[in-house]
């Protein structure tokens, strides 16, 4: 374990599986970005734009990179990595922390695809496992192993038993324990996201596998790995209790539309045939339709029409600026306002929370569920977070005077479900308009109010 001679192979094998991957993609890609194009023409795009010229390659690689487990094999990962130790005899397990002990890797940051509705979930992976016949692994090895069986369509419960189940026929211990934790953005309806005062933002599922001697999930061993991982009674039990996770993903309990145009339908089937899976699989069969209902939240549409019956519903009217900020004027603050988007870039999910503040000088602020319906608008549409920002703040500006200030807040899924893979970062932007734009005293009273957990969506 962490060998010189273990690193050199962990290198030569990435090295192969990059050739591998490189060649398998030349013939494969086309494929796929014929189909996004197909999906971009649904949605009312022009192709030809600017923006997302480039959406079906980037797509494509994007996806590729994301279910290229289902060229892998587990097997070839941990052979040449099987180290032997002394102390291990054949036939015996050692205990209480001797040769043969609980050996256990924590927090180990990994994504998938879910198969329901193929949108991405992160997943944040504990393997333990005590070995056996003089057999330990390199530890680097645990976590490839993981990363084959979740860049493939998942569901929590079988990508745990998978994972497990390959381990202990590689390694042959005495015994392995897997837990993961799940989190899958909520799969939100139209009407909730208008409706829904505090809307859920994401759907989190702990699950467990074990073999061999962590078989019977109440056998005590489990106590030990709960113990190292400092998990607390209440959260041991969860696992065990919610070990299942039938219609984990909300996608499963809407309804699926039969009006979906069939072209697009197809082309999603195609794209799951291209990556290496069997759309007649009986998880998958609604899968395009559900994933279509998604992507469809974010068709183009007449952006004019709808936005002036937006603003036709306000009784406010324009709001003058009044100059310098004086005792009479205050910033009014409406924060934390909830959107989803779609990446125009990467046809990947990102949402978060919008804050804006403006001047109020003694007249009623604007209606919350106004500006809750402007930050929505803008985000049903393919986006950038940059542009997002921009057009929130250009739409709210003449009705509160001119001077205004928004900051985004999002979580991009296109930062883990590519090659980068940065887990738990987050990305702020910023649009000022009229005074905000030249007093430095009044943005940096407005972005001392803000909630500082910018990780913490609702």
């Amino acid at each position: 374990m962490g060998t010189i001679d273990d690193e050199h192979y962990d290198l030569e094998l990435e090295n192969r599986l990059k050739v591998s991957y490189t060649k398998l993609n030349v013939e494969e890609e086309p494929e796929i970005e014929c189909a996004v194009r197909i999906l971009l023409q649904g949605l009312g795009e022009d192709i030809n734009r600017e923006g997302i010229q480039k959406t079906p390659l980037r797509v494509a690689k994007a996806l590729r990179h994301a279910t290229k487990g289902y060229k892998q094999n587990a097997k070839d990962i941990v052979e040449g990595a099987l180290f032997p130790e002394a102390g291990l005899e054949n036939n015996k397990v050692g205990r209480a922390g001797g040769a043969g002990g609980l050996v256990i890797v924590r927090d180990l940051d990994f994504f998938s695809y879910c198969e329901c509705c193929l949108l991405p979930f992160q997943v944040k992976c504990h393997i333990g496992y005590i070995p056996s016949g003089q057999r330990v692994v390199g530890l680097s090895k645990l976590s490839r192993v993981v990363d084959v069986y979740a860049k493939r369509l998942q569901d929590p419960k079988r990508l745990a038993d998978e994972v497990c189940s390959a381990l202990h026929h590689s390694i042959k211990p005495a015994g392995v324990a897997v837990i993961f934790q799940c989190i899958h953005m909520h799969f939100p309806t139209l009407e909730s996201m208008f409706l829904d005062k505090s809307p859920q933002g994401c759907i989190k599922v702990l699950v467990s596998s074990g073999s061999g001697i962590f078989e019977d999930e109440d056998a005590i061993y489990w106590g030990e790995v709960f113990g190292l991982l400092g998990f607390r009674s209440s959260m041991a039990n969860k696992i065990q209790k919610r070990n299942t996770t039938k219609q984990w993903c909300s996608s499963q309990a809407s309804p699926i539309s039969k009006s979906i145009n069939p072209s697009m339908v197809s082309a999603v089937t195609s794209i799951l045939r291209s990556l290496g899976e069997d759309p007649s699989r009986k998880e998958l069969l609604g899968t395009p339709a559900r994933f279509l209902k998604w992507l469809m939240y974010f068709q183009n549409c007449n952006l004019k029409t709808e936005l002036d019956v937006i603003l036709g519903n306000s009784s406010r009217g324009p709001q003058k600026s009044n100059g310098n900020v004086t005792v009479n004027k205050r910033i009014h603050s409406e924060l934390s306002l909830p959107f989803w988007s779609q990446c125009e870039h990467h046809l990947l999910p990102f949402h978060g929370v919008v804050h804006i503040g403006y001047f109020s000088a003694g007249i009623d602020h604007i209606e919350k569920s106004l500006l809750q319906s402007i930050v929505l608008f803008y985000g049903f549409k393919l986006q950038v977070q940059e542009r997002l920002t921009k057009q929130i703040a250009e739409t709210v500006s003449p009705l509160v005077g001119g001077d205004v200030i928004v900051v985004a807040e999002a979580s991009h899924m296109c930062m883990i479900a590519r090659g980068i893979e940065k887990f738990g970062s987050s990305t702020a932007t910023v649009a000022v308009l009229g005074q905000f734009s030249t007093d430095a005293k009044a943005r940096a009273l407005f972005l001392e109010s803000l909630p500082s957990n910018i990780n913490d969506f609702p």
